[in-house]
């Protein structure tokens, strides 16, 4: 069954989202107003190093007052490529510059309610090159080993969709 979006138009805009309202019909021909929130592209990092630990900040989330891990993250600016995005967020976040970064998955966190995309990357390589510039953004950032990812995620330390898919990925990929 496919919804068809008749029309749709904004009701709220800033940089960073927007919010429409969509006119859609439905398979039986009704319409149905539904809201959409509209959001820029996210770039995320991931580094796992030698000793399969992985890179991860440790911060609170006003919104839904909850700690947990999560991976360096951040939009993804006008005209930038979604991995350099990636790069920059990670090493802002975390003082840590990642070397080549590979596309791990991309995700759609809320694709009920929201167009955003988000577009995880990876690598073995990180290098050190200092304080991070935004360290206002995390309590700690540490290397977290990569086999206790599936019991933080479980015991829902890794509240973060897009943190919990990527790091579950790369789980089975580095470990098996």
């Amino acid at each position: 069954m496919q919804w068809t979006k008749a029309s749709e138009r904004t009701v709220y805009s800033n940089p960073w989202f927007g919010v429409n309202l969509a006119d859609v019909v439905l398979p039986d021909g009704r319409h149905l107003d539904h809201y959409v929130i509209r959001q820029r592209a996210v770039a995320v990092a991931a580094a796992v190093n030698t000793a399969d630990e992985v890179l991860m900040l440790w911060r609170h989330r006003f919104i839904t007052g909850s700690w947990g891990w999560e991976l360096p993250a951040g939009v993804v600016e006008d005209g930038e490529d979604a991995a350099a995005a990636a790069a920059r967020e990670m090493e802002e976040e975390t003082g840590w510059r990642p070397g080549p970064l590979r596309h791990l998955l991309t995700v759609e966190p809320s694709n009920g309610l929201s167009d955003a995309r988000h577009h995880l990357y990876w690598t073995q390589e990180a290098a050190l090159i200092g304080c991070p510039e935004d360290a206002f953004e995390s309590s700690r950032r540490d290397w977290v080993p990569l086999k206790a990812v599936p019991e933080l995620v479980a015991r829902g330390e890794v509240p973060a969709a897009n943190s919990a898919a990527g790091l579950l990925l790369l789980h089975h990929l580095v470990l098996g």
